[in-house]
């Protein structure tokens, strides 16, 4: 690891070990919370200053999407949103690798999207080394209240994630899961 010239930001945005506290990350984090709690600050009626927050912290939003206050993210930037989604109180949406989420989705209140992962020997890990997977969410996904998606985890469209659920492996499209871990208790129509 000590002879890898890349910096931290490279490290981190490649899905390869890095160190979280770098300056520069720890910057753009400090810039993201920012923007996160000026968005979390706003209520109901100031939908145009959500708005114009919600374009400023994300990667990318489509239109009609709403996601209700308090959102927390690590950066924000690296998060997409589709049109038409819908994501109640408390998403908590850990964007160091990236997140994609699909058009009109529909997420729970209290749901994480968790990409960090961290080294499973104890020596790297006391040295704050960690990485992290992408999370894709498909379109037309329903993920229920209190639901977690682990690092790397994809979604297949029209799926539903029953509430509580915790997404360890790959779902796919057009079946209901439920339970922890996550498993396939029914297939739906195309």
């Amino acid at each position: 690891m000590t002879d890898d010239t890349r910096t931290m930001r490279e490290r981190m945005l490649a899905g390869d070990l890095y160190i979280a506290d770098d300056p520069e990350l720890a910057e753009q984090s400090r810039a993201a919370l920012d923007l996160m709690d000026a968005y979390n600050a706003t209520t109901v009626r100031q939908g145009p200053l959500r708005r114009r927050l919600l374009e400023e912290l994300l990667g990318s939003v489509g239109e009609g999407t709403e996601i209700r206050p308090p959102f927390y993210v690590d950066y924000g930037s690296h998060i997409t949103v589709g049109a038409r989604t819908f994501a109640n109180f408390g998403l908590v949406a850990l964007d160091v690798a990236p997140i994609t989420i699909g058009d009109d989705v529909q997420i729970g209140p209290n749901v994480q999207l968790l990409t960090p992962t961290h080294p499973i020997e104890p020596e790297p890990r006391r040295q704050k080394w960690e990485a992290a997977e992408p999370i894709t969410i498909g379109s037309n996904v329903w993920l229920g209240g209190g639901v977690i998606v682990c690092p790397g985890v994809t979604i297949g469209e029209n799926t539903v994630v029953g509430a509580g659920a915790v997404v360890v492996k790959d779902l796919p499209a057009n079946v209901v899961a439920v339970g922890n871990p996550a498993r396939v208790v029914r297939q739906l129509a195309d």
